[in-house]
């Protein structure tokens, strides 16, 4: 399966009428936050597949149109925080936000808190796991796990839960944004346990095979 991911900034590409030729064979958009509603909706509009995604730190609680109206999200798309969904084969699951950085910020967690997220996810994925057979295919977040593709600033730092997360449950693929990548020589794939980790920053094409264990 073809998999568009986007993440953290606008791309020209993207937000214009050569996405349907580059990306006629994506059957699924994953989005990993700090995007203008307006452009996941040109996206899903566009491909006409499913979008998934999770808010990142930038993402307003409510964006307003040009016509005055509020949005808490992109229309057309589906927010899987904390949610496990299945898209034909695959099975992805979100976490949204990044560490907590200032006292009062949209979608920032500090280290306990996205522990309370990661804990409610791993229940849903034991049981996921027991009833399916199955491990989790995608988990998207925004931020990335603490030590891999992170920053030593404040502002991005990555989650320690996420490592604990990827040792019990072993997902296939973490896929995240928050760090802006501009150095060509900088790691953006790395492989922890299980899992394979990859920063999308600003955009990326996988190709997952459903069936592979």
């Amino acid at each position: 399966m073809k998999i568009l991911v986007v993440t953290d900034k606008l791309v020209d590409l993207l937000y214009s009428p050569c996405l349907v030729d580059k990306f006629r064979d994506v059957e699924l958009v994953l989005s990993c936050g700090d995007l203008p509603y307006y452009y996941l909706e040109y996206i899903v509009t566009m491909l006409n597949v499913p979008l998934l995604y999770v808010h990142g730190n930038h993402d307003p609680a409510q964006e307003y149109s040009a016509s005055g109206q509020s949005s808490s999200g992109p229309a057309g798309c589906e927010n899987i925080h904390r949610r496990i969904v299945r898209q034909k084969q695959l099975w992805v699951a979100g976490l949204e936000g990044s560490i907590r950085y200032k006292p009062e910020g949209q979608y920032q967690y500090t280290e306990a808190q996205m522990w309370g997220n990661v804990l409610h996810m791993a229940s849903r994925l034991y049981w996921h796991k027991l009833r399916t057979g199955r491990r989790l295919d995608i988990l998207i977040a925004h931020a990335p796990p603490f030590g891999i593709h992170d920053g030593r600033d404040p502002t991005h730092v990555g989650f320690k839960s996420f490592l604990w997360l990827m040792r019990v449950l072993k997902p296939r693929y973490l896929i995240h944004g928050h760090r802006h990548v501009y150095n060509p020589m900088e790691v953006t794939e790395t492989v922890y346990e299980a899992t394979t980790i990859v920063n999308a920053y600003p955009y990326k094409v996988l190709e997952i095979d459903p069936e592979s264990p």
